[in-house]
């Protein structure tokens, strides 16, 4: 697995290299000149939309009290996650162990429940983003922002992934794991597996709670998420009006979704480097007339991610520091 992240992250890079070789730097970084001081409320716009993000999960753990101090608590366990899950070669997961070791260190929280509620919010999350980028894609086919050899792939992509995350939604809904826990265990050589097979039990017994007794706060964590996905497309119509370049937010939206549309589709690409400067380049230059309005976006972007990730990892050292010499 880390050899083919490599791999791929050698393609997204040589990707954004071309694009930083073949675009008017000059132009992208007078772009990112104008933009200024407004990079300030740009910031403040992405930490609202990960306060929103961290209380949805919030809802979902079950021992979880509404206050103040599990909140903050809450919020430093999943910037230290979000953090490894970007810097570690495994497909975007290995912050969710160290999650849930934290949420057992720090709060006493158990391995089931609070994998369970990791699982909870990545689904909640995911169904938000399937009517996010619904709504989104919709726009952008109704607005003709798409090119013609685009349009059939980007419908594409989006009916493959509400497959998918409704593949995922059923599986967890139907106890999957325990059926097939109970299929293994009526095997001879299963019987050797008493202990993982109960454990399985009781970890789709807290899934189905959460969707059934606990299904109020799964609905408003899943319409919190929502909020998370359409602060990003306010986020993209800041910085385009600061940049001098304003667009309406139905144009962000249709934007800023065909954008995470991409960044699921590359999910294996660490961070999706390289495609997703690309779609921002290629669904841009129609508003400038060129490339560099897009990579300008791209860069403003990846520099918060990497001070986010800066963050993140600077409170692991600083908060979890034995957390993080075990990550490491």
């Amino acid at each position: 697995m880390p050899s083919f992240r490599l791999l791929f992250l050698l393609i997204g890079a040589a990707l954004f290299g071309f694009l930083l070789w073949s675009t008017d730097l000059g132009s992208a970084l007078g772009y990112i000149g104008d933009l200024g001081w407004g990079l300030l409320p740009v910031l403040t716009i992405y930490v609202g939309a990960f306060a929103v993000d961290t209380l949805s999960w919030q809802l979902v753990l079950g021992p979880a009290r509404l206050d103040w101090s599990w909140f903050a608590e809450l919020w430093k366990i999943r910037l230290v996650g979000m953090a490894v899950n970007q810097v570690t070669p495994v497909v975007g997961l290995a912050g969710e162990p160290l999650k849930a070791m934290l949420l057992k260190r720090r709060l006493g929280i158990g391995y089931r429940e609070g994998g369970a509620s990791l699982f909870v919010a990545k689904t909640a999350n995911l169904v938000a983003l399937v009517v996010f980028l619904t709504g989104g894609v919709l726009l952008a086919l109704a607005g003709g922002r798409l090119p013609p050899d685009y349009r059939v792939a980007v419908a594409v992509g989006l009916g493959v992934l509400v497959v998918g995350i409704g593949a995922v939604f059923a599986a967890q809904r139907l106890r999957a794991a325990s059926r097939l826990g109970g299929l293994v265990g009526r095997a001879r050589w299963g019987r050797r597996l008493v202990h993982l097979l109960e454990s399985l039990e009781a970890f789709d017994d807290h899934l189905v709670e959460a969707y059934t007794t606990q299904r109020r706060r799964f609905l408003l964590a899943t319409l919190l998420t929502l909020v998370n996905w359409a602060l990003g497309a306010v986020e993209l119509y800041a910085i385009l009006r600061f940049m001098g370049e304003p667009v309406s937010l139905a144009y962000a939206w249709s934007l800023q979704s065909v954008v995470e549309l991409v960044r699921a589709a590359t999910f294996f690409i660490p961070a999706s480097l390289g495609a997703q400067e690309g779609i921002l380049v290629l669904m841009l230059a129609p508003l400038s007339g060129g490339a560099s309005l897009g990579l300008a976006v791209a860069l403003i972007k990846r520099f918060r991610e990497l001070l986010w990730i800066g963050a993140g990892l600077a409170t692991g050292w600083i908060a979890f520091p034995a957390a993080s010499d075990r990550a490491a």
